[in-house]
């Protein structure tokens, strides 16, 4: 087992491709151990080394994913997806302790305002003309002095490689650091699931600031020396065009992403039998059966659904490719991780029995940053607790059977009710709030709340829609605000997130 992100790496032939992307020149693994190490030579010389923070807001591309690996190689990632508002890159990015930011030379975002603000040093990415994919050079906005990093180079197993925020049941989003270790353990178990070999290309549709995205859409394939083909992010019109050019052998995504495949698909059957692939993975929220048996007929592959979760280093368990059974309806069999079902004393159960899923293994974080609390309330006896309800079967088989959180999982975005309730009670005409999720068809769940108006007070959903809009992401925003008099309360008098979409008839 590889421990380092640069050992990792070491195994794709110098001359094979690396990174892809639409209507580029491709970069091969000689060019990007090259890039690895210049980058982290220029980090290094900002004053930037191992553990030191890299706030990245980057768009999807093959930038992003090589920006990405040079940073988790030698300091600590901080990947942020860009759509983010001022106010949440202002979060992030302090609660961080980002020591600098990198964006693509002219960007705009808010967070360039907010890291000046704060002190944090902005570094441009440039993309000289004509270079392959991936390939760029940094430069600081500023020419202030410097003095190298202490701890420059590659980083050891230990150090931290990535830090991602989870979207905690509290309103405060907690800080999952994943060491470099962690990293390379996951990328090898997702390796051996899906069975990687250097003769793979993998199409990759997925947001790179996701764990998902990163792990298993870039991390995973390069540890097996094959290629990724990186868009600049899932467009279900140009899908089958992507895959014309990259002559894919599989691609991951989430639910949403693959049925808004399977609504583009009849019209591309010849693209599809031009370009058969090995097999289909989706992650991050569950499949409906009925999606899985009609991408496989499509597709005349295996769709192997897997279960991740960011303090996992993303996999946990999958289905496994044939001539193993995939069960449709469970994630699977455990995939890296011990993964075990715990009853409520603590003991583990046995087969078929419910209880909460418990994992442990050297893709597990080690634990949340500066968060006593939560680490107290999330490992027991050793295990890591998902959160989630399940059961594990007699053949190894795990079912998620609910959320024991109340965290809203639209379409694999998840959304802390309490962010979106504090940001509805800074309105004026807001007295009290409760945000919860409700059923939808293909995301699995979307945002609601019940609101109840301050006495004389007016407001309208839209207006409060609004509100939340500048202050938070579009995905984050409630689809369907209720007004009443009171706020829906359980037999003992608390506040029931889970559960009140059916009690309201949603």
């Amino acid at each position: 087992m590889h421990t380092t992100l640069q050992q990792l790496l070491a195994g794709g032939a110098d001359t094979a491709i690396a990174i892809s992307a639409p209507g580029r020149p491709a970069l091969t693994y000689r060019e990007l151990r090259a890039l690895i190490a210049s980058t982290l030579a220029s980090l290094n010389a900002l004053g930037v080394g191992r553990n030191d923070r890299v706030g990245i807001v980057l768009n999807n591309g093959p930038e992003m994913a090589t920006c990405y690996m040079a940073c988790a190689s030698g300091t600590t990632s901080a990947p942020l997806n860009p759509a983010y508002r001022a106010d949440e890159f202002e979060f992030y990015l302090s609660d961080l302790n980002a020591k600098v930011l990198i964006v693509e030379q002219g960007s705009v975002s808010p967070a360039i305002g907010v890291a000046q603000k704060l002190g944090v040093r902005v570094v441009d990415l440039l993309v000289p003309a004509g270079a392959p994919a991936g390939s760029f050079t940094l430069q600081a906005r500023d020419a202030g002095a410097v003095t190298a990093a202490a701890n420059g180079g590659f980083s050891q197993a230990a150090d931290v490689g990535m830090v991602l925020h989870t979207s905690g049941t509290t309103s405060r989003p907690k800080i999952v650091p994943l060491s470099v270790g962690n990293l390379c353990a996951s990328a090898q178990n997702i390796c051996n699931t899906l069975q990687l070999t250097a003769k793979d290309i993998g199409l990759n549709i997925m947001p790179l600031f996701h764990i998902h995205g990163l792990i298993a859409g870039v991390l995973a394939p390069l540890s097996a020396g094959s290629q990724v083909f990186c868009t600049p992010g899932f467009n279900a019109l140009k899908f089958f065009t992507w895959m014309d050019e990259a002559k894919p052998t599989w691609y991951t995504a989430v639910p949403t992403m693959h049925q808004a495949i399977v609504g583009r698909a009849k019209g591309n059957a010849d693209v599809i039998t031009r370009n058969p692939l090995r097999f289909l993975r989706s992650s991050s929220s569950s499949m409906p059966p009925q999606v899985i048996k009609e991408l496989e007929e499509i597709f005349k592959s295996p769709l192997i659904e897997a279960y991740g979760m960011t303090e996992a280093t993303h996999q946990m368990a999958s289905n496994p490719l044939p001539p193993l059974s995939r069960k449709p309806g469970t994630v699977g069999l455990s995939a890296g991780p011990e993964v075990q079902i715990m009853g409520e004393d603590g003991a583990l159960l046995g087969a078929n029995e419910i209880g909460e899923i418990v994992i442990k293994g050297p893709n597990v974080t080690a634990g949340y940053e500066n968060n006593p609390k939560a680490n107290a309330e999330g490992f027991l006896n050793g295990w890591f607790r998902t959160g989630d309800q399940g059961t594990k079967d007699s053949d190894g088989y795990i079912s998620i059977t609910g959320r024991l959180k109340e965290i809203i999982n639209r379409g694999g975005e998840k959304v802390s009710p309490r962010e979106v309730d504090e940001i509805l009670m800074d309105h004026p005409a807001v007295a009290q709030v409760v945000c919860f999720g409700m059923p939808h068809p293909k995301l699995g769940e979307e945002v609601a709340a019940v609101v109840v108006l301050k006495e004389g007070a007016s407001a309208t959903d839209r207006e409060l829609q609004d509100f939340v809009a500048k202050r938070a992401a579009d995905y984050k925003v409630p689809k369907k605000i209720l007004f009443m008099d009171e706020i829906p309360k359980g037999a003992t008098g608390k506040l029931q997130r889970i559960g009140l979409a059916q009690k309201l008839g949603l």
